[in-house]
């Protein structure tokens, strides 16, 4: 019999909307207002988690 297993790694703390957001301007600052592919990737990641974020950290 075969299991699945998941592959999704869940944080071990939920990060606050703030915090996700610091991350996100952090990000365009790097960039100088400019993502590439793979810093676009990254932005769309870390708008879905603060999209999910709780308001404050637990």
């Amino acid at each position: 019999m075969l299991h699945s297993m998941s592959t999704t790694v869940e944080p071990s703390s939920e990060r606050s909307a703030a915090e996700v957001n610091e991350e996100i301007r952090a990000l365009w600052l790097r960039s100088g207002g400019t993502l590439s592919v793979e810093q676009r990737e990254e932005y769309q990641r870390l708008v879905m988690e603060w999209a999910s974020a709780p308001e404050h950290a637990a």
